[in-house]
């Protein structure tokens, strides 16, 4: 990262580090003219520079000890894709009209906050964050803080989820570039919303990881499922940290994002005193005092540990949230009824919970976060995960979702809730996690029950390459039973196609009813400051595995859901005295202590 005094130079300074090269040269060319080749000066602890003149239009790249032309490792901008020349970018030079801005929530943070998560290639038919700017609107009105976007990191191809990312410093040309996300985050200000961005520190995609010519980023000490874990602990470890710091530190200061997401960070090995989260965590924190707004680091873990949440001065690595599968998982198998796979053990009457089924299970997260927590885990094959004190850690660190990109897009089809459960199931579930004591997060479209699927798609050029992603999703389920035939090939344009929202269901029929749910259930949490509160002890669940309803008692608000096929009564722990609301309003109605509520639909009452 440039220092302020290079940044104020009008002739770019390249800088690279490469610390076991002879030499290092820049080939590049200005404004269009015939490119040039200038040499790297050595500096010292592995580091090259050299000043170019300034211009429009820098384009270059670096080779090593005379090798191929290689893009920057910290490139911002890949207007020709991952094999190609880098382009400069002058991030100071976009004119920002938020000073205002004092972060989600008028300064309070992400902590509480509904995070709508989207893909910026299927969010709209234009696939752009500039295209996604004009449906903020929409966002707003349905009561959402903060906006999450999946990775925007530079792929190979045209699209991808984004987790093949192998630029983690650019912003892939197909959503805009990097000025587009300047212009998208400015836009979001504008309007009240924050923004976190999705970034992937444990791997780099297949095609087009090139760090490697550089220097040591990589340790074959640590292995994860992508191969080579990255260099975190081992000698010439410290730029190798400092290039995924940094990276982090910039995405805040100078796209003025207010958080990012850490994509499964149990993958980040390092055996160093401090691990990297920590450090990471640290700096952020001087950054954020430095800036004076809040700034944020939501991980996702598959640990189950709450040191991921605690203090670093406490000796946790210092995020401040974390996805909670469990807590999706428990939901997903009580409305669906789905328990294979890792969906064993949420189904219930196992090591994990022997004395209940799902809505027990359902009841344990809702309360304690984890279903383990330090219990067995049947598709792990061994104990796993670390209990959460109630009366210590705050609830809104634990962020809770129906559905995410994740649940719905490894399924073979993509299919959402909506297409599993009835209209009255899936509002059961959001008024559980959108009342909840946790942060809760709605995927796109789901708000109103979008038809559409969201199937995993790539765009691997290398036909080798390209063979083995679609061979290899069809294997992993033709072992879960499915034909080959009917699993989405992820290389075929369609099915990124399929993936697109349409936004002309929004008003139509069940869709309208389902978004005037989901506005109505975040202007609730909005309006009642209880329901933002984290504290997990004061969340109570009575519930009834045998007769299939589950009550959230949240201060004088009650959750209710009824499961059953046909019993139309709950009991409540007080008197009822008002349906705050219900999804079938005309037949929802207050009984002694009990609320008459049809089958397989939920309300909200006020009690007392």
């Amino acid at each position: 990262m440039r220092s302020p005094e290079q940044q104020t130079d009008p002739q770019p300074e390249l800088t690279v580090w490469a610390p076991h090269a002879d030499g290092v040269e820049v080939e590049w060319t200005l404004d269009g003219q015939p490119s040039q080749r200038t040499a790297l000066e050595r500096r010292p602890e592995g580091w090259w520079a050299a000043r170019l003149p300034a211009g429009d239009t820098l384009d270059y790249g670096f080779r090593v000890d005379g090798g191929e032309l290689t893009p920057d490792p910290r490139s911002a901008w890949q207007p020709y894709g991952v094999h190609r020349e880098s382009r400069w970018f002058e991030p100071r030079d976009f004119a920002w009209h938020d000073a205002t801005w004092a972060g989600p929530q008028h300064g309070e943070g992400v902590l509480g906050a509904v995070v709508y998560e989207l893909h910026v290639g299927t969010f709209t038919p234009e696939g752009t964050l500039d295209a996604a700017v004009e449906r903020l609107g929409h966002l707003v009105e349905l009561g959402v803080d903060v906006v999450e976007l999946m990775p925007l990191a530079v792929w190979p191809g045209r699209r991808n989820w984004g987790y093949d990312g192998v630029g983690p410093w650019a912003v892939d040309d197909v959503y805009g570039g990097p000025e587009a996300l300047q212009r998208f985050v400015d836009a979001c200000h504008g309007v009240g919303l924050g923004v976190c961005l999705d970034v992937v520190y444990n791997h780099l995609g297949p095609v087009g990881n090139y760090l490697s010519r550089f220097g040591p980023y990589f340790s074959d000490a640590h292995h994860t499922p992508w191969g080579s874990g990255f260099n975190l602990d081992g000698p010439d470890s410290g730029p190798v940290r400092r290039w995924m710091v940094d990276n982090a530190l910039r995405w805040f200061e100078d796209f003025h994002v207010d958080a990012l997401r850490l994509d499964a960070v149990h993958e980040l090995r390092d055996d160093s005193p401090t691990h990297v989260l920590a450090q990471l965590a640290d700096e952020v924190g001087d950054l954020s005092q430095r800036l004076g707004r809040p700034l944020h680091l939501i991980a996702e873990s598959d640990l189950n540990d709450p040191v991921m949440v605690t203090a670093t001065a406490d000796g946790g690595r210092g995020m401040d949230a974390q996805w909670d599968d469990d807590v999706h998982h428990a939901l997903h198998v009580t409305l669906t009824g789905e328990s294979q796979g890792y969906y064993a053990d949420f189904a219930g009457h196992c090591r994990a919970m022997p004395e209940g089924g799902p809505v027990a299970v359902l009841a344990k997260t809702l309360t304690r976060g984890f279903l383990h927590d330090g219990t067995w885990s049947s598709f792990r094959g061994q104990e796993w995960g670390a209990p959460v004190d109630p009366g210590v850690v705050d609830a809104r660190r634990f962020v809770a979702y129906l559905q995410t990109h994740d649940q719905v897009g490894n399924r073979a089809v993509g299919e959402r809730i909506s297409a599993l459960v009835g209209p009255g199931m899936q509002a059961a579930g959001a008024a559980l996690y959108l009342t909840s004591a946790f942060t809760p997060m709605v995927f796109m479209g789901e708000e109103w029950g979008a038809t559409t699927p969201f199937q995993f798609f790539t765009d691997f050029e290398e036909p080798e390459m390209a063979q083995a992603v679609t061979e290899g999703r069809r294997r992993e389920f033709e072992s879960h039973g499915w034909a080959a035939q009917d699993v989405p090939d992820p290389q075929d344009e369609q099915t990124f196609l399929r993936s697109k929202l349409r936004w002309d269901e929004l008003e139509v029929d069940e869709h309208a009813r389902m978004l005037r749910w989901y506005r109505d259930l975040i202007a609730l949490r909005r309006h009642r400051h209880e329901l933002t509160d984290g504290r997990l002890d004061g969340v109570q669940l009575d519930f009834d595995e045998r007769d299939q309803w589950l009550v959230m008692r949240r201060a004088d608000l009650r959750t209710v859901v009824n499961l059953a096929e046909s019993r139309w009564t709950v009991p409540l722990d007080a008197e009822p005295s008002e349906v705050v609301l219900a999804w079938e309003p005309s037949q929802t109605k207050l009984k002694p202590q009990a609320l008459y509520l049809p089958p397989r639909t939920a309300a909200v009452v006020r009690v007392g």
